[in-house]
């Protein structure tokens, strides 16, 4: 027994440290590192800044590589910072480089390493084939110095200033003589089906002095480059003023030397503070400021068409109500008078308005209710997680100068909130009339968190025979399985135990035993097209804002406006609520009362728009080729269609729920 507690006490703790494991990598606003040219002098101050490395990765491909595999200068002693559970899922891997500098000692044209390439070496060939097949794909660096992206800064259109918080390995022109992406920056570059490497960089620091603060050292808020492709004829005594462009021809007929160098510049600046000096790469991140005025439009249309759709359901119930009540009034005073005609006028309102018919079977319970309650229950899980991660989100705590942050809290979040998961399916399965209670807890544990590990683990199985540095490692998948099987079922199992334990959900009113017929239904009334039509006004109020998360998770843009996100998320909310409502209420006038599903599908239908219009972002906006890219993509849009679908499904649920029941409460029912 002492043993068992002694290894679920070390796996716990584990766990614990492996989330939270941190090294030099420190939370942006809590722990500024100052810098002198001494390094002595002031507490805590740094002389050496030592230049990071992060994976490669390319609009063309959805897989990433580590450093190492192109073939670059590597650190002779080199470390990894730790990295916490989302930068692993990302595929985030940050080790040191052979890039260091001196605090304000400018260096003009410092080699840093050879690399030789030997005709008919096999060994050799393969390298220089990766290093080329990482040009023609447009690969990118992700060079980090101070916990801050290395940025490539340069003009667009409009006289607008962009920095790219990556730069290219090279360039390519192709057979016909057309310069591709980065090449079109040199005129240089005009060989056919030549290859161009960007073995120089010009790096500029910017920093801002204590001294005009009042405290010691300097910090940096800035770091820029400029990669040249310059060919060195001397490795000792590097020339990086002009001279011809680093070629590397298409078919190697000849040895290849690719001397790497640098230089850099120190420059101060005092206007511009450490807290903000992520503003300049964020700020001109490409369209934001363009889409700010077409997204508040966006906004301000739905509030008005779901105000509109509030006030017409209230005036339209209200009148209802107030009918029926008072034809249950007038029966009971003429029934002794005029009994045939009190009835008569109470089939006439009736027929005017069928939702009140169907009082006896709209509590009915629903077909399928094991696997409607499995899916309630896992939204509720997803909803409550996506609430907490918006709102820390909002506060600041989850920027993208917290690298990972936004993924390791949304994985930590979902495990802990595996108790109210269990809990509302094991009330509502309970509300439906179920007695296997052991399968729906199993069910709500296991069936969509198993669907999505499924998913992940072949997705992982590609990228791993592709040599991708996104490939998970096994020890992760396994510490992922840990608090999945270790947390998340067991706090699933207590939220049921007093799901179960809670009697079942009182209804307003009683259920008839025989089923009454439905009528025929028209068009528009029918599951189907009410379905369909249900998730085209909540996807109205996102879509514009998918389109920035899709450029953040496929071409490597940074999202910030968690501010936005989160009064879009309410607005979701808003709509697919009053959608659902609304359509509910339709089908109830048309003596439709199978609610249960359609409320979950007809909100949940929003996630077939989004995988719709993920679609079209795939073949309109993205440049992806390749099968195994193809396949990633998908199998990662499919994740997010699932996680959507439960999300919006379970919103209109609850808010058709509540009506429905609102409006059975308040009727009076003979």
């Amino acid at each position: 027994m002492k043993k068992r507690i002694h290894f679920g006490f070390v796996l716990v703790y584990s766990l614990v440290s492996y989330l939270c494991s941190c090294s030099a990598f420190y939370l942006p606003g809590l722990a500024p590192v100052s810098f002198c040219e001494d390094g002595k002098g002031v507490e805590d101050c740094q002389k050496v800044i030592q230049l990071f490395v992060n994976r490669l990765d390319s609009v063309e491909s959805v897989l990433p590589y580590e450093y190492d595999v192109f073939d670059f200068c590597k650190d002779a002693k080199e470390r990894r910072p730790s990295e916490n559970l989302g930068q692993v899922l990302f595929g985030e891997r940050i080790e040191s480089s052979p890039y260091k500098f001196n605090f304000k000692q400018d260096v003009k044209c410092k080699a840093v390493c050879t690399k030789t390439y030997t005709k008919g070496k096999q060994e050799d060939i393969t390298k220089l084939d990766f290093l080329k097949m990482g040009m023609q794909l447009n690969y990118q660096h992700h060079w980090i110095i101070d916990n801050m992206p290395v940025t490539w800064c340069y003009d667009v259109e409009d006289g607008q200033k962009y920095c790219n918080p990556g730069f290219p390995i090279g360039c390519l022109v192709t057979t016909d003589g057309r310069a591709k992406d980065a090449c079109v920056i040199n005129s240089e570059f005009n060989k056919k089906n030549t290859f161009y490497v960007f073995n120089h960089v010009d790096i500029r620091i910017t920093y801002h002095s204590g001294t005009t603060e009042g405290w010691k050292g300097a910090r940096l808020v800035a770091a820029t480059l400029e990669p040249k492709s310059i060919k060195q004829t001397d490795e000792k005594n590097p020339n990086c003023e002009g001279g011809s462009p680093m070629e590397v021809p298409g078919l190697f007929d000849s040895d290849v030397s690719v001397v790497y160098t640098y230089s850099v510049t120190f420059e101060e600046n005092n206007s511009i503070k450490w807290a903000s000096r992520w503003d300049y790469i964020l700020v001109s991140m490409p369209h934001t400021n363009i889409q700010w005025f077409s997204i508040m439009n966006s906004l301000v249309i739905v509030l008005f068409l779901s105000g509109m759709v509030a006030m017409i359901m209230l005036r339209t119930l209200h009148k209802d109500i107030a009918r029926y009540n008072q034809v249950d009034q007038g029966d009971l005073i003429k029934i002794p008078l005029a009994k045939e005609k009190s009835s008569l006028l109470y089939e006439d309102a009736q027929e005017e308005s069928g939702w009140k018919q169907v009082h006896g079977d709209v509590f009915r319970p629903p077909r399928k209710g094991m696997l409607l309650s499995v899916f309630l229950g896992q939204g509720t899980q997803i909803f409550i997680m996506t609430f907490i991660t918006l709102f820390l989100a909002c506060l600041g705590f989850l920027s993208p100068a917290n690298r990972g942050a936004l993924m390791t809290c949304s994985v930590v979040l979902w495990v802990l909130l595996g108790t109210p998961a269990g809990y509302v399916s094991a009330r509502l399965y309970k509300t439906f009339g179920g007695e296997k209670w052991k399968t729906n807890v199993l069910l709500t544990a296991l069936l969509c968190p198993g669907i999505v590990f499924a998913d992940f683990f072949l997705m992982n199985l590609i990228l791993w025979v592709e040599g991708s540095s996104a490939a998970i490692p096994f020890g992760t998948l396994v510490a992922i399985l840990a608090l999945w099987f270790g947390i998340s079922v067991p706090l699933t199992f207590i939220g049921a135990y007093f799901g179960f334990k809670k009697p079942a959900i009182e209804q307003p009113v009683r259920t008839n035993q025989i089923p009454r017929q439905i009528p025929e239904q028209s068009f528009f009334t029918k599951p189907i097209p009410g379905i369909v039509m249900g998730g085209i006004l909540p996807f109205g109020c996102i879509f514009i804002q998918l389109f920035f998360i899709l450029n953040s998770i496929w071409s490597h843009q940074m999202y910030y406006m968690f501010g936005f996100l989160f009064l879009v998320f309410i607005i979701l909310l808003i709509t697919c609520s009053e959608a659902t409502i609304l359509l509910c209420y339709f089908h109830l006038c048309a003596e439709d009362y199978h609610w249960w599903w359609r409320s979950f599908l007809t909100s949940g239908f929003t996630a077939v728009y989004l995988f719709i219009y993920a679609v079209h972002y795939f073949f309109s906006k993205l440049q992806i080729i390749g099968a195994a890219s193809t396949i990633l993509y998908f199998g990662y849009t499919m994740i997010m269609v699932l996680i959507f679908f439960l999300f919006t499904g379970t919103i209109g649920f609850f808010a058709c729920f509540w009506f429905v029941n609102k409006i059975y409460s308040v009727v009076k029912v003979d």
